[in-house]
């Protein structure tokens, strides 16, 4: 059995040979602050779930649990610091599907970080499904009408986003693909005036956040008439799938996420216990009660079942930016 003096000793060398095993790595995990870093500005989306979240954390953890934002290059900077960080479990990531996902297909050699090698994925908070908007006066009610309205007017109706290359984009351009569509992508600095512009008829219509166009939903200057998740949402629960208007959209689902990623190399058991934090709180009303207005369906996952989750996602999207020849604006 190791004295006092001797487990001392041998931990001090191994430190300093900077060869700290996994286990002690872990024992007594955490006895300092915890840090969630946020690729954007404070409010958002991502943002506001890593605020939520920081709460049960530290309820649990027994130590602060602080949400940082490093914004700037899509996200990326805050990619980075994450997946270059010691992976001791004390620097975590918010991240919504673009920096982990997407921006790889997009930006290629100008990432200085790899999100499939040095980002292990955590806990998947929500799926962020899009909501179809169209304006008030345009003809169109559901899934069907909006193909069909599509079809016949080929080259002269437009849909807006938040940005060149997000979810948002993706989900139109995947259904120009999959119905045969040819309705223009005009990309805006946020997702404000992205939606905005429909009511004023600027764009036929948007793939938007729900949080996004719910305020004009509701003072009825805006329809939703589809959702681009295969399965209705608990709100607006009234809106069809964008998969039921035509037979080639059958499988047709494009989704945002919201999840946490932690440094690659973090031991499993620090993973486990915070994917089981994570998930216990997903299932706190008072938490679902503050995602759901933003339209974040929570849907708590495994590690293992979260990383082929990340996969087939990077895989789907890396598909579509090749077939709609995405490149990011200079």
């Amino acid at each position: 059995m190791l004295d006092r003096r001797h487990f001392l000793a041998t931990a001090a060398s191994a430190a300093a040979a900077g060869a700290v095993s996994p286990a002690f790595a872990q024992a007594g995990y955490p006895d300092h602050p915890v840090r969630i870093i946020v690729g954007y500005a404070a409010g958002g989306g991502v943002d506001l779930v890593a605020r939520i979240l920081s709460e049960p954390m530290k309820a649990n953890l027994g130590q602060p649990v602080i949400v940082e934002n490093r914004t700037g290059a899509s996200a990326m900077i805050a990619s980075n610091t994450v997946a270059k960080a010691a992976p001791d479990g004390y620097t975590l990531l918010a991240a919504a599907s673009g920096e982990v996902a997407i921006n790889q297909h997009l930006f290629k050699d100008k990432m200085n970080y790899d999100a499939s090698r040095e980002l292990t994925p955590l806990a998947l908070v929500g799926i962020v499904p899009c909501v179809i908007v169209v304006a008030e006066a345009t003809p169109v009610h559901n899934p069907k009408e909006l193909i069909a309205y599509a079809v016949a007017n080929p080259g002269k109706l437009s849909f807006s986003s938040s940005g060149v290359g997000n979810p948002q984009q993706l989900a139109g351009e995947l259904m120009n693909f999959m119905a045969g569509t040819n309705v223009l992508h005009v990309p805006y600095r946020g997702s404000a005036p992205a939606v905005t512009d429909v009511a004023t008829g600027a764009v036929t219509m948007s793939f938007s956040s729900l949080a996004a166009a719910l305020p004009l939903i509701q003072s009825g200057k805006i329809r939703a008439v589809a959702v681009t998740s295969k399965e209705r949402m608990p709100q607006p629960p009234d809106v069809p799938p964008l998969s039921e208007g035509a037979p080639g959209l059958k499988d047709y689902e494009l989704l945002n996420w919201f999840g946490l990623f932690i440094t690659a190399g973090t031991p499993q058991p620090i993973v486990d216990r915070l994917n089981g934090i994570v998930n216990t709180a997903l299932k706190d009303k008072a938490v679902v009660d503050k995602l759901m207005p933003q339209g974040i369906v929570p849907k708590p996952m495994t590690p293992a079942e979260y990383k082929s989750f990340v996969a087939s996602e990077t895989e789907k999207f890396g598909k579509i930016v090749q077939q709609a020849n995405i490149k990011p604006v200079e």
